[in-house]
């Protein structure tokens, strides 16, 4: 008998290998794997393309998830909000991409950190950044906070473009002083790695 093999390809060979590599626990991006690779098997290719696409959703808020591990956690005497979920939602109005933020409050005060990454609406930003002139047209004035190349605007907002791949913003009715604390905190090591 003699045996022939086709390479794997696409998104189904991409699925197929992440069915191979997922641990054997069920959840629901291995049992949307098999569902697809049922489909398929099937000779239902719309069908299994619209399970893979389910699957590089739910992929895509793991990786949010992870994500929001370079938050800094709140300062003494402040809260937390985590908005993964909400923020992973809104990314799909700007093209793509992941997104992670946090809420922090004390006093009547907040502070919110915005991640952005991989998204398309970054290359005006980065343009941004790479030019001083056009920072400063805008109203806002370069410096730098924990090794990082920072707009802080007008308004009390800090922005920045990490690694050429995250944007971090961060708003809030809270002190310059606070913000700058909090962005000060963000685990950029970790960042570089992700």
């Amino acid at each position: 008998m003699t045996l022939s093999f086709r390479p794997i390809s696409g998104l189904f060979g991409t699925a197929l290998l992440l069915t191979a590599a997922w641990p054997a626990t069920a959840d629901e991006i291995e049992d949307t794997i098999t569902t697809a690779l049922e489909a398929y098997q099937a000779g239902d290719v719309a069908g299994a393309k619209s399970e893979i696409d389910y699957v590089a959703q739910l992929l895509s808020q793991k990786q949010a998830e992870s994500l929001m591990t370079v938050l800094p956690a709140p300062f003494d005497g402040w809260s937390q909000e985590a908005k993964a979920g909400e923020a992973a939602a809104g990314m799909a109005m700007f093209g793509g991409g992941l997104s992670a933020g946090a809420d922090y409050r004390k006093n009547g005060h907040n502070v919110e950190i915005q991640l952005l990454a991989d998204s398309p609406m970054m290359a005006a930003m980065m343009a941004m950044f790479a030019n001083p002139a056009m920072a400063g047209a805008a109203g806002g004035k370069l410096k730098r906070l924990a090794g990082q190349k920072v707009i802080e605007t007008q308004d009390g907002e800090i922005q920045a473009m990490v690694h050429n791949r995250f944007m971090v913003q961060i708003t809030g009715s809270a002190p310059i002083e606070d913000k700058e604390a909090y962005f000060n905190a963000i685990d950029f090591d970790t960042l570089s790695t992700f």
